[in-house]
C-alpha cells in the first residue's frame, strides 16, 4: 500500500487519498526515500491515524470528510476494518449525512467486528425511531447484517415494527431483512410468514417487488400466501421496478403451473392437422372437437398473461426474458409468437445479454420452429461477433431451417466455411451436415458441396468435412461408392486424427463396396501404427478385425502384426482392446484351444448393420429446466433451483383468488361513504331531482355495489324503468349524470363467471365513472346549471353510443358557460383518460378533498424556446411557449403557443405533425396544419402534449409538403407539467402532512439584499412554476398549491422567513421527481 521506509506521519501527510493540506517536510521526503526504513515492519506504524482523529474531533465537517474518504477506500477495495472502533463510536452522531455512511460502513463490516457491534445494539434501536426513514430504513438494514444469535429476538422486533412503518422504504428494507433473519435462525419461521403475509398485502410498488422476493426465500410453498393477492400483483407489475418485475414474474410463473391447467393440452397436433383431407366437409367435422381446439383459459390466467405483455417493451433484458419464459412454461402455444420480437431486440444488447438470448432462443426454436422463422436473417453472424455467439447462431439457423428457408442457410453458411476462426468454420460445416440429415431433398446437394472441400488447403476444413461426410453416407452408402474412394485417397494428406479416424471407420464398415482400396489402406496404417493417435489406432485395429473376417486371405496377417503392435501399447485401453479382439477373432491362439461362442458370432458382432446417426440440437434436451435461468444456461440444476411444478389434471377453485376483492371494498366503502355525507349537507341549494351533487352520490353508491353484493336489494328497486337508456351506458363505459332512480339501476352486480371474465374492464369503467364524478364535483356553481339542463336533455339520450365523439360535442356546448379557470374540469372524457386500477389516489383524493379547485395561472411567462431551427429547415423557424391555459382536447395536456416564421426565399406548403411517440403514456394533440406559409410572413398555431408528469422531451417530426421531415424535441420545464390548484389553509396544512419523509425537499437560502416584503418574492415563483396561491394568516409564511397535468398529483410549497434575509424552502410532493426538480428551479430563482 506504501512505499518502503515511509512511516506513518510521512505517509499520512504525503498521501494524496488523505489531508493535501499539510505539505510534507524536509525530513519526511528524507525518510522516504531510504529503502531500509523498513516502515512496513516497524511497530509504531499507525495506520490510518489521520482519519481516526478526524472522526474524534467536535467537527462534523471533518467527520463527514472522514466518513467519505472511508467509504471510498471500501468503494475501491481496500481494507477498512481497523476504523472500526473510531467509527462505530460515530454512531450516535446528531448529523444525519455523517450517520448515514456511518450506518452504511457498518452494513459491511457489521459481521466482521460482531463485538463491536453489539455495544452499539442500543442506539440502533433508539434509530428505528427516528423521524427520517433514511435513518430507520440505515439502521434496521445494519441489524439484520449482524450475524450473531443473540440479538434474534431484537431483529425481530424491529422487523415487525418496519413492517408496520408510514414509509414504503421503511418496509422495504423490513422484507430485506427477513431472509437475513431467516438464514440466521430458521426458528423463527412462522413469525417471519406472519410480517411476510402482511407485507405481501401492501399495495406499495416500492414494496411488493421486495416482499415477493423474501416470500421466495423464506417460504415458496406456501402458495395459499399468494391467493389473496394474485391479481393485486398482476395489476401492479407495470409498475414495480424492473427488479421486482423479474422477481413477481418468475413466482407467478411457477404458480401458474400449479394452479391453471394446461392451456395446450387440447390442441389439436400439427401432424394430426396435416393428415386432414383438404376438401373435408365443414359438416362432418365433430363440433365438439371444434370447440376443443380452441384453448380455454381461465380469467386469472389470462389476467396474467395480458398484465405481463406491456413489460415486452422495456428495457430491461431481465425483464423482457422473465415474460418470455412466463409465455413459454404457461401461455397457450397460438400465443408464444408474441415474445419473439421483443427477444429478437435484445440481440442488439451487450455480448453477455445476446449469450443468454440466444441460448433461450435455441431451446425454445426446438419446440416452436415457426415462432422465429420470420426473423431467420437476425441470426446470420457479424463478423464483430464473439465465437460463442457465432456457434450460438449458427445452432439457431440450423434449428429454423425448413424446406423453403433452407436454401437461404445454406448459401450463409457456405460463406462461413472462408472465415478465419476454425472453431467457427468446423461448427458451419457440421451445420450443413445438419440441414442435410435433416431436410432430405438437399441432402445431395450438400454432400456435393462438402465433398469439394475435401480439397480445401485448410486441413481443419477438410478434416471436419470428412467427419461430416461419414455421418451423411451411413443414410445411403450404396449410392456414393466414388465418395468413399476419394476419402480413402486423403489417408495420405490428411493429418487431424479425428478425420483419418472417420475415414478408417467408412472403409471397414463398407470394405465390401472398395474390395481392393480397404486392405492396402489397411498396409499403409500398419506402417505408421507406432506412430498414430489413440482414436485412429483404435480404428486401424477395427478396420483390421473387419478385413479379417471378410477378406481372411489378404489381411489375416496383417490384422495378426496390428494386434501384436497393439499388445505392447503404451495406452492401457489400446492393450486391453487387443486381447479382446484376439480371443474372438484367432481363437486357436488363445489357452482354450478351439473356437469359442464369440468367435462364432463374430460376423454378427461387428458387421451388424448400424443405424444412420440422428443429428439433434445440444438443447433439445433442456426443457426440464426454467426457460432463463442458470440451471437452464449450464444445463445442470444448480445450487437453489426450484424446478416448474406440473400442470394440474383439474384446477383448484378460483374462489380462493376472490379473497383479494373484500380488503379493498372494506377500505373503499368509508370514502364514499364520506362522500355522501359531505354531499348531502350540499343538497339543499338544489332540487330533491336533479341535484348534481346527488346524481354524483348515486354514480359513486353504483361503484360500490359494483364491488359489493350487500347493495344489490337497493340498487335493483327500479331497474325496469329507462332500462334501454341505461344498458347504452353501462356499453359506452362512461356514466352520464341521470336521475337518481336511473343510476341505481345500471348498480346491479354481474353474476360470477361475468366478473371473472370481463374484470378488468369493469374496474376500468367504475374508475372512469368515479373521476367523472369527481371532476364534474369540482367544478363552479354557475355553471352547474347549464350542465343540468344539457345532461337531463332528451336528444343526449338518442345520440350514439360512441364515448369520444359525444364527449367532445358536450364540451363544445358548455364552452360558452364556464369560466376559463374551470375549463379543464369541463373535459375529462376528452382523452379517453382512465383512472388505473394501480393507482388509485388520484380517486381518493378528489372524493375526500372536495374543496381542491382548480385555478387559472396569475402569471403567463413570455419565455420562448426554439423548436426548429431555420438553418437546418430551409428558412422554418418555429418556437414555443407554455401558455399556461387548460388545452381543448385534454385536461391533461399543457398547451403550447407555436410561432411559425418563414425566413427562406420560397413559400411552404402543408406544414404538419408527423411521426409522434406511441409509448410511455405521452401523446401529443397536433396543431391545425398550416397550408401555406409565403417568405417573411409568420403564422400562429396551439400544440398540446400530455408529458406524463415526466420533464423527458418529447420527440416527434415536423413535416413540411411531401418529402421533407425535421425531427425536433420539445422540451418542458417542470413548472409546466403543473396547473395551479386552491385549497384552504387548513387543507393545505393536512396535506402537507401525509407528505413528509422522501415526499418532502427542504432547502434554505440567503438572500443577497434583504426583503421587507416576502410577497415581493410571489411573482418570482409564479414565474418559475404554475402554481396557485393558498391565503394564510402567518404574514412570515407564502405558500402555493398546484396538481400535476396527467396523474392529478398534488404538489405543494412553502416559503418560510426566519428574518428578512434567511429562507426555507419546501415542496412537499407525490412525484418525487418533480419535487426535487422544482426546489431546484426555485432556489435558482429566489438566488437571483
Amino acid at each position: 500500500m506504501y512505499a518502503p521506509g515511509v512511516n506513518s506521519s510521512t505517509t499520512l501527510s504525503s498521501s494524496s487519498s488523505y489531508n493535501n493540506d499539510r505539505p510534507p517536510s524536509a525530513e519526511a521526503v528524507e525518510v522516504a526515500t531510504d529503502p531500509a526504513s523498513g516502515g512496513f515492519f516497524n511497530s509504531d506504524y499507525k495506520k490510518h491515524d489521520d482519519l481516526k482523529q478526524m472522526l474524534d474531533s467536535n467537527k462534523d465537517n471533518l467527520k463527514l470528510e472522514a466518513m467519505k474518504r472511508i467509504i471510498g477506500m471500501v468503494a475501491k477495495g481496500r481494507e477498512a476494518s481497523d476504523l472500526f472502533p473510531a467509527v462505530v463510536k460515530n454512531v450516535v452522531s446528531k448529523n444525519i449525512e455523517v450517520k448515514k455512511l456511518v450506518y452504511v460502513y457498518l452494513v459491511r463490516y457489521a459481521e466482521e467486528q460482531q463485538d463491536l457491534a453489539l455495544l452499539s445494539i442500543s442506539t440502533f434501536q433508539r434509530a428505528l425511531k427516528d423521524p427520517n426513514q433514511l435513518i430507520r430504513a440505515s439502521a434496521l438494514r445494519v441489524l439484520s447484517s449482524i450475524r450473531v444469535t443473540m440479538i434474534v429476538p431484537i431483529v425481530m422486533l424491529a422487523i415487525k415494527d418496519a413492517a408496520a412503518d408510514m414509509s414504503p422504504y421503511v418496509r422495504k428494507t423490513a422484507a430485506h431483512a427477513i431472509p437475513k433473519l431467516y438464514s440466521l435462525d430458521q426458528d423463527q419461521k412462522e413469525e417471519l410468514i406472519q410480517v411476510l403475509e402482511k407485507l405481501l398485502y401492501d399495495k406499495t410498488t416500492l414494496v411488493v417487488g421486495s416482499a415477493v422476493m423474501a416470500f421466495e426465500e423464506v417460504c415458496p410453498e406456501r402458495i395459499d400466501l399468494i391467493h389473496k393477492n394474485f391479481r393485486k400483483l398482476c395489476s401492479l407489475l407495470v409498475d414495480v421496478d424492473e427488479w421486482g418485475q423479474v422477481v413477481i414474474i418468475n413466482m407467478l410463473t411457477r404458480y401458474a403451473r400449479s394452479q391453471f391447467t394446461d392451456p395446450n393440452l387440447q390442441d389439436v397436433d400439427e401432424d394430426e392437422e396435416s393428415k386432414r383431407p383438404f376438401y373435408e366437409d365443414e359438416n362432418e367435422v365433430d363440433e365438439e372437437q371444434q370447440e376443443k381446439r380452441a384453448p380455454t383459459l381461465d380469467p386469472d390466467h389470462r389476467l396474467l398473461l395480458r398484465s405481463a405483455k406491456p413489460l415486452l417493451q422495456s428495457r430491461n433484458a431481465a425483464v423482457v426474458l422473465s415474460v418470455a419464459q412466463l409465455y413459454h412454461h404457461t401461455a397457450p402455444r397460438s400465443e408464444v409468437h408474441q415474445v419473439a420480437k421483443a427477444m429478437i431486440r435484445l440481440l442488439r444488447s451487450h455480448r453477455e445479454v445476446q449469450d443468454i438470448v440466444l441460448t433461450s432462443i435455441a431451446a425454445t426454436a426446438t419446440r416452436r420452429k415457426v415462432m422465429f422463422e420470420p426473423f431467420l436473417k437476425s441470426f446470420f453472424v457479424r463478423s464483430s461477433d464473439a465465437t460463442h455467439i457465432k456457434l450460438l447462431k449458427l445452432e439457431i439457423l440450423t434449428s429454423l431451417a425448413t424446406e423453403s428457408s433452407v436454401g437461404i442457410i445454406l448459401r450463409e453458411l457456405q460463406t462461413y466455411v472462408a472465415a478465419h476462426d476454425p472453431p467457427f468454420v468446423a461448427a458451419a460445416i457440421q451445420a450443413i451436415g445438419r440441414c442435410a440429415s435433416n431436410i432430405k431433398e438437399v441432402t445431395d446437394t450438400c454432400l456435393n458441396g462438402l465433398v469439394s472441400l475435401l480439397s480445401n488447403k485448410d486441413q481443419a476444413v477438410v478434416a471436419e468435412s470428412v467427419v461430416v461426410i461419414k455421418k451423411l453416407l451411413q443414410t445411403q452408402p450404396s449410392a456414393h461408392r466414388e465418395i468413399i474412394i476419394q476419402m480413402a485417397k486423403l489417408v495420405d494428406s490428411v493429418t487431424v486424427p479425428q478425420a483419418r479416424a472417420s475415414i478408417l471407420w467408412l472403409l471397414g464398415e463398407y470394405s465390401e463396396r472398395v474390395p481392393k482400396i480397404a486392405p492396402d489402406v489397411l498396409r499403409k496404417m500398419a506402417k505408421t501404427f507406432t506412430s498414430e493417435e489413440d482414436i485412429v489406432k483404435l480404428q486401424v485395429m477395427t478396420l483390421a478385425v473387419k478385413l479379417c473376417l471378410t477378406n481372411p486371405k489378404q489381411t489375416k496377417l496383417l490384422c495378426q502384426y496390428v494386434l501384436q503392435l497393439a499388445k505392447y501399447d503404451q495406452n492401457y485401453d489400446l492393450r486391453d482392446r487387443a486381447r479382446f479382439l484376439r480371443h474372438i477373432i484367432f481363437p486357436a491362439d488363445a489357452e482354450s484351444g478351439g473356437p469359442t461362442r464369440l468367435s462364432k458370432q463374430a460376423k454378427k458382432i461387428f458387421l451388424a448393420p448400424k443405424p444412420a446417426p440422428v443429428p439433434e440440437s445440444h438443447f433439445k434436451d433442456r426443457e426440464q429446466f426454467q426457460l432463463g435461468s442458470l440451471s437452464h444456461y449450464i444445463n445442470t440444476k444448480a445450487n437453489g433451483y426450484q424446478e416448474l411444478p406440473p400442470f394440474p389434471l383439474e384446477a383448484p377453485d378460483p374462489k380462493a383468488r376472490d379473497v383479494e376483492t373484500e380488503p379493498q371494498v372494506m377500505e373503499q366503502a368509508p370514502l364514499f361513504t364520506a362522500k355522501k355525507v359531505s354531499s348531502k349537507k350540499d343538497s339543499k341549494f338544489y332540487s330533491d331531482t336533479e341535484s348534481p351533487d346527488e346524481s354524483e352520490e348515486d354514480e359513486n353508491s353504483s361503484d360500490e355495489d359494483d364491488d359489493d353484493d350487500e347493495e344489490e336489494e337497493d340498487s335493483s328497486s327500479d331497474k325496469d324503468e329507462e332500462e334501454d337508456d341505461n344498458e347504452d351506458e353501462e356499453s359506452s363505459g362512461l356514466e352520464e349524470k341521470l336521475p337518481k332512480k336511473v343510476v341505481k339501476s345500471n348498480a346491479k352486480p354481474k353474476s360470477d363467471e361475468e366478473e371473472e371474465e370481463d374484470e378488468s374492464d369493469e374496474d376500468d369503467s367504475s374508475s372512469e365513472s368515479v373521476s367523472d364524478s369527481d371532476s364534474e364535483d369540482e367544478s363552479s356553481e354557475p355553471s352547474s346549471v347549464p350542465k343540468k339542463q344539457t345532461r337531463n336533455a332528451k336528444p343526449a339520450k338518442e345520440s350514439t353510443p360512441v364515448v369520444k365523439p359525444k364527449s367532445n360535442l358536450d364540451l363544445l356546448l358548455d364552452l360558452d358557460d364556464v369560466s376559463p379557470a374551470f375549463t379543464p374540469i369541463m373535459t375529462p372524457s376528452l382523452g379517453g383518460f382512465l383512472t388505473p386500477m394501480s393507482t388509485p389516489s388520484s380517486q381518493v383524493k378528489t372524493q375526500l378533498f372536495p374543496d381542491i379547485q382548480p385555478a387559472s395561472a396569475v402569471i403567463s411567462p413570455n419565455t420562448t424556446s426554439e423548436l426548429l431551427n431555420k438553418i437546418n429547415s430551409s428558412g422554418l423557424e418555429i418556437k414555443y411557449r407554455f401558455t399556461r391555459s387548460p388545452h381543448l382536447y385534454s385536461p391533461s395536456m399543457a398547451s403550447a403557443e407555436l410561432t411559425f416564421h418563414n425566413h427562406g426565399p420560397d413559400e411552404l406548403t402543408d406544414i404538419r405533425v408527423g411521426e409522434k411517440p406511441t409509448s410511455g403514456g405521452v401523446s401529443i394533440h397536433d396543431f391545425a396544419p398550416i397550408p401555406s406559409l409565403s417568405p417573411g410572413s409568420s403564422l400562429m398555431g396551439t400544440i398540446g402534449v400530455d408529458f406524463a408528469d415526466s420533464t423527458q422531451p418529447v420527440n416527434f417530426e415536423i413535416k413540411i409538403g411531401s418529402d421533407r421531415t425535421y425531427p425536433v424535441a420539445l422540451k418542458v420545464p417542470v413548472g409546466e407539467v403543473i396547473r395551479a390548484v386552491t385549497m384552504s389553509e387548513e387543507l393545505f396544512l393536512k396535506q402537507q402532512g401525509g407528505l413528509r419523509g422522501m415526499n418532502e425537499n427542504t432547502a434554505k437560502l440567503s438572500l443577497t439584499k434583504p426583503c421587507s416584503d416576502l410577497k415581493s418574492l410571489t411573482n418570482k415563483i409564479l414565474t418559475v412554476a404554475n402554481l396557485g396561491v393558498i391565503p394564510n394568516s402567518d404574514s412570515s409564511t407564502l405558500r402555493f398549491a398546484a396538481q400535476t397535468l396527467s396523474s392529478k398529483s398534488t404538489v405543494l410549497v412553502s416559503l418560510l422567513s426566519s428574518d428578512n434575509q434567511n429562507l426555507t424552502i419546501t415542496v412537499n410532493c407525490e412525484k418525487m421527481v418533480i419535487g426535487s426538480m422544482l426546489i431546484t428551479q426555485l432556489k435558482a430563482c429566489l438566488a437571483d
